[in-house]
């Protein structure tokens, strides 16, 4: 079954989808992967950008086609940052960001609802019981990076943003533990995102809050609350 999964790529605004919850009882991080796909967060910071219209809708099949190849291909051919990471290439690039050592600090933070501190943005992730399972941090002496913690400080996603971060247009690649890509997605504003598998194939493409597929139809819709 493919996954839609968490990107600060996700779609992290760690402003905007702060209690995006599809969480009911804290049982297994799976569980947590098919919650993100109505909770994914979006980019940190928003910068200065030309408006763009959204004319996914009214376009032919043909011109969408040609937009889903013209993405993919600067997400996985032409981008401007390192893609895929052998295991131990992935474990010393990220070595010092494996465990959370002030996870009760941060665990407590976030569950307060705090989204930034001198150090850090912070996102958290609940379950409708409001129970908190997950948190994601961005430091800001490392703003192209993301680190998604369980609720005990314990690493499961990475995401490392395009040097382009946060100008737009740029790219976010999503990580699992062991360094396999899991999914990737263009920025193209704070409103327009396309978003790809691990395997390269095309997702759908964000518009706000709601996701379309390639034929223009509305599959996913992602909650601010």
């Amino acid at each position: 079954m493919k996954k839609i999964l968490v990107s600060l790529l996700l779609i992290l605004a760690f402003g905007l989808y702060q209690k995006s919850s599809a969480f009911e009882n804290v049982v297994s991080l799976d569980d947590i992967e098919q919650a993100q796909k109505e909770s994914t967060p979006v980019e940190i910071t928003q910068p200065l950008e030309a408006e763009i219209n959204f004319d996914w809708l009214d376009i032919t099949q043909a011109q969408r086609d040609d937009n889903i190849e013209h993405y993919r291909n600067l997400l996985f051919d032409n981008n401007s940052t390192k893609i895929y990471f052998s295991k131990d290439e992935f474990k010393n690039e990220f070595a010092k960001y494996k465990k959370d050592h002030d996870y009760k600090l941060h665990y407590m933070l976030t569950n307060e609802g705090v989204k930034e501190d001198e150090d850090a943005k912070y996102c958290a992730f609940y379950y409708k019981n409001n129970t908190l399972v997950m948190y994601a941090i961005q430091y800001k002496n490392n703003p192209t990076n993301a680190f998604y913690y369980t609720a005990f400080g314990k690493l499961y996603y990475t995401d490392v943003m395009s040097k382009e971060y946060p100008n737009f247009p740029y790219t976010s690649m999503q990580y699992d533990r062991k360094g396999k890509l899991k999914s990737a997605i263009y920025f193209i504003s704070k409103d327009i995102q396309y978003m790809y598998g691990a395997d390269k194939e095309f997702q759908g493409i964000w518009y706000k809050e709601k996701m379309y597929d390639r034929d223009g139809k509305q599959t996913l819709t992602r909650t601010n609350r």
